[in-house]
């Protein structure tokens, strides 16, 4: 939507700000929009514009008109929020604080660069993220009771479709539907304890005061994501962890101490608390996974490649039927193999949207082809595995037509009504409510009308 975009878009800029403080200093404070009782400052304005700038960040007009006039449309929602009693979850915005704070850690390299970066505290940070997220989630939620009505028909479908400009009618890039059958060879119990015996080492040094955990998880543990940040994960709930580690974590009470081996999807960890504060936990650990021994990946290479031949030379069964019995793949094996994308739920996959293993392969065959036999490693775990892929169909790049992309544009219709709905909603509570715009900012070309009342004197 239009103003989600828009208000998504202030929201980051204010986040990610880093005025000079000189620069705020010499802002006049002043109220330059009032939106029934409540008053928009020139300072607000300003430091939006400053950090939009700064993050080269585009904006569709003049700043000094379309930065007030999204404050004001915020307000009005933030309003209808606190009329209907909308309540946003503690939970899930203190998730999205801790998400962004530890982005920003992960960007800049550490809590102390990141507070230098943006002349703040953490903790002063953490306040200003919670109160904009709120904002945003009431907003939101506002929108959705207001448009949860909206359904549609294909009668529907059809006739926006065939109103569509030939040039709105969107393009679809070159697509894919894919077949995965995959085997992860078994890890040796030698190699198995050999990584719950260094694991044991780790936390033996630590629990001595030898060694300090952070620096060990630094030095080796196999999580990317944590590793050069000393293990940390940040604030976390119990639904955001594996179950496994979740368990292992909420139990922990003494950040003195170090969890007993943990074994989840991922590998195997240990983990030490930092700090424990309601449903969320913030913790460190120490992941190291098992290696498959590479004789065991050619092994599985030459089996699949001989499943292969039985499947495609011999027809002895279908890649269907050996996907039921061979494949590891839990999220594919019961579905004949079919992958399924997770940003749209369809089957069907751009060639970015592949793991790169498969893009790779799947990038020379055609529709109906079963590939060699080739590795790589699980998008979620990172395991080492073989697999084999079927292209089912190639669909090539095309604007988007009813029978091949029929979701597509029954998305694109219903998001048109959705749009339709809040701004008529808007344009009414524009029109019922008071507004106050000082002179000087009211030369505008706003993008909603009715902000000026039509006779009326101001400022």
């Amino acid at each position: 939507m239009k103003f989600n975009n828009i208000l998504i878009l202030c929201v980051v800029a204010l986040l990610c700000s880093q005025p000079s403080p000189a620069a705020i200093d010499n802002v006049a404070e002043e109220v330059v929009w009032v939106v029934g009782d409540t008053p928009i400052w020139k300072s607000e304005v300003e430091e939006t514009y400053q950090s939009m700038l700064y993050e080269k960040m585009p904006i569709d007009g003049d700043p000094y008109c379309v930065i007030p006039e999204q404050m004001a449309v915020e307000k009005l929602y933030l309003h209808q929020a606190e009329m209907d009693t909308v309540e946003v979850s503690e939970g899930m915005v203190m998730q999205q604080v801790e998400n962004q704070i530890n982005f920003l850690i992960n960007q800049l390299g550490s809590k102390e660069k990141v507070e230098q970066y943006f002349n703040k505290s953490i903790s002063a940070l953490r306040t200003q993220y919670h109160d904009m997220i709120a904002n945003r989630q009431k907003v939101q939620m506002v929108q959705r009771n207001l448009t949860k009505d909206i359904t549609s028909t294909p009668t529907e479908v059809r006739r926006y479709f065939d109103k569509l400009p030939q040039d709105s009618v969107p393009y679809v890039p070159l697509q894919v539907e894919v077949q995965i059958l995959t085997v992860a060879p078994v890890i040796p119990r030698e190699e198995i304890e050999n990584v719950k015996a260094r694991l044991r080492d780790y936390a033996d040094r630590v629990q001595r005061g030898e060694s300090d955990f952070a620096t060990l998880a630094i030095l080796y543990s196999q999580d990317p994501g944590t590793a050069p940040h000393g293990g940390e994960l940040g604030f976390m709930g119990r639904g955001q962890l594996v179950p496994e580690y979740a368990a292992a974590a909420f139990n922990l009470n003494d950040p003195k101490k170090v969890s007993k081996i943990v074994e989840s999807e991922f590998g195997f960890h240990i983990i030490q608390l930092i700090e424990k504060r309601g449903d969320r936990v913030n913790t460190r650990h120490i992941l190291l996974r098992p290696r498959v021994a590479e004789s065991d990946l050619i092994d599985a290479s030459n089996r699949l490649d001989s499943v292969r031949k039985d499947m495609v030379e011999e027809h002895k069964f279908t890649f269907e039927e050996a996907v039921a019995v061979i494949s590891n793949d839990k999220n594919t094996n019961k579905n004949r193999g079919v992958m399924v994308n997770e940003e749209t739920g369809t089957s069907r996959f751009e060639m970015s949207q592949l793991p790169q293993e498969v893009a790779k392969v799947v990038n020379t065959m055609e529709p109906g082809e079963v590939s060699k036999a080739f590795l790589m490693k699980d998008p979620k775990t990172s395991q080492d595995m073989v697999a084999l892929v079927k292209l089912t169909a190639r669909i090539p790049g095309h604007r988007a037509n009813l029978s091949d992309d029929y979701q597509l544009i029954k998305g694109l219709y219903e998001q048109s009504r959705r749009q339709e709905v809040l701004d008529k909603w808007l344009s009414e509570k524009i029109k019922s409510t008071y507004v106050r715009i000082e002179k000087g900012w009211r030369d505008c070309e706003f993008r909603n009308a009715g902000w000026i009342k039509e006779g009326e004197t101001q400022k």
